[in-house]
């Protein structure tokens, strides 16, 4: 009798430690990046409406309309842009303090995809917008169109940092020779920014990619006739995500590939 209790006991005893550490263990939470308080700047547009001009750009995301962006674009001045890591980052401006707003003060969101250079040669209260410290949003007039009249040239603005909601995974395009691959970054979701980028082989480790420019990361390496994955870091809120098997071991420059996964 004694030795049946001993056994059941045990059994209860090793039940309620499994209980436990199942109650205990650490689920894993995606990171979601939140909005950033309103901050006040100054907004321009650059360009006619088709939004012709904002193709291209110092992100290097080529045709922004095949691309997802549109004509819902900025190019930030030289404080924001971050030497490139602010290259797909989301805002919402609306404007401000000024007889050239539209009524009920609308707002609209833009991805920034280009850089608005300093003009040394103008004042920066006078023609130099964008130059450093300034905080300054030289929109695509289409977007400049939803929150002010576009004869103002430049009117006051809030504006924050949001998230940016896109529709499907990331996109690599792929770019360079042989012995050198420059992957441009493409459709990021949540804080729309890269700080670290790895690529794998079949045949390879994880390899740490250097920032080149804007939205593209390279490596110096052989990796013809492998699968690729891709391990990328978000510069706002620091999560790392993987993206296995992105490109097939037939993969060539000049093509781009769609992932399932995302940054939130």
């Amino acid at each position: 009798m004694a030795s049946s209790f001993n056994s059941w006991s045990f059994r209860f005893f090793s039940m309620t430690l499994t209980t436990l550490a199942i109650i205990s263990k650490p689920s894993v939470v995606a990171v979601v990046f939140r909005p950033s308080p309103w901050a006040l700047a100054h907004a321009t547009f650059y360009g006619d409406e088709t939004a012709s001009e904002t193709m291209g750009g110092a992100c290097g995301y080529g045709n922004l309309f095949s691309n997802g962006y549109g004509t819902d674009t900025a190019a930030l001045s030289t404080t924001l842009f971050n030497n490139g890591f602010a290259c797909g980052t989301c805002y919402q401006i609306k404007c401000v303090q000024s007889p050239w707003c539209y009524a009920g003060v609308p707002l609209t969101t833009v991805t920034a995809t280009n850089l608005c250079p300093p003009n040394w040669a103008q004042d920066s209260n006078n023609g130099g917008w964008c130059n450093p410290p300034r905080v300054h949003f030289d929109m695509s007039k289409p977007a400049f169109m939803k929150i002010a009249q576009w004869k103002a040239g430049i009117v006051p603005v809030m504006y924050r940092r949001v998230p940016c909601v896109r529709p499907g995974g990331l996109k690599f395009s792929f770019q360079g020779n042989g012995y050198w691959l420059l992957v441009y970054v493409m459709n990021v979701g949540g804080g729309g920014d890269i700080a670290n980028m790895w690529v794998k082989g079949s045949r390879t480790g994880w390899i740490s990619m250097s920032h080149n420019w804007g939205a593209s990361y390279q490596a110096f390496a052989t990796l013809g006739g492998q699968p690729l994955s891709f391990k990328l870091t978000s510069y706002s809120t620091k999560e790392t995500i993987i993206a296995w098997n992105v490109a097939p071991a037939n993969w060539n420059v000049g093509l781009t590939f769609n992932t399932n996964v995302n940054f939130h």
